[in-house]
Formats: C-alpha cells, sequence, structure tokens
C-alpha cells in the first residue's frame, strides 16, 4: 500500500502561515498608529489662534480688570443715577434697607 513516509505535506507551511499573519497583523498595527496618532510637533502656528500661555496671560489681565472695577466706585449711567460700587459697600446698603422695611 502507500507509505506514509511518502506524505507530501511540508512541514514549513504552518510556521511561514503564521509568520505571514504576524507580519500582517504588525503591519496594520503601525499604519493604525500612524493614521490615528496625532502630530503636535507638525502643528503650525495659525493666525489668530492663541496659544495656552496667551489665554492664561489674558485671563490674568480679565481678572485684574475686574477685581480693580469691583473695588472701586464710578458712574454706569450719570443721567439714569446708575453707579457702580464696591462690593463691599453694596452689601451694607443692601442691609441696611431690607433692615429698614
Amino acid at each position: 500500500m502507500s507509505d506514509s513516509t511518502n506524505f507530501s505535506f511540508p512541514h514549513r507551511t504552518p510556521v511561514f502561515t503564521a509568520l505571514i499573519v504576524i507580519l500582517c497583523f504588525a503591519s496594520f498595527a503601525w499604519l493604525a498608529k500612524k493614521v490615528y496618532t496625532p502630530h503636535a510637533s507638525a502643528v503650525q502656528a495659525v493666525e489668530g489662534v492663541r496659544t495656552p500661555d496667551d489665554r492664561r496671560k489674558l485671563l490674568a489681565e480679565h481678572r485684574t480688570k475686574e477685581q480693580a472695577e469691583a473695588a472701586s466706585y464710578a458712574w454706569l449711567d450719570q443721567k439714569a443715577g446708575v453707579v457702580r460700587l464696591p462690593i463691599d459697600r453694596a452689601i451694607e446698603l443692601t442691609i441696611r434697607d431690607h433692615a429698614k422695611k
């Protein structure tokens, strides 16, 4: 009959197939990483767009201006009699007005 030693199945085929599958998976992983990873070093400065440091500086300036306005007197509308008071003084006047009622 047939001799079992003449079996023509090459023994390297499973190893070669596994190597090809691993290589394909590695190629796909590399391509996915390349496509989906943001490239911060490639970002160009765009006119009108502020950096985080610029935004922090503007916020600090804005807060300083608001604190100065909150602690000072000023006319907002002199004809209508609307003034800006410091917060502490406004609280005192409000408490005094409510105490009278």
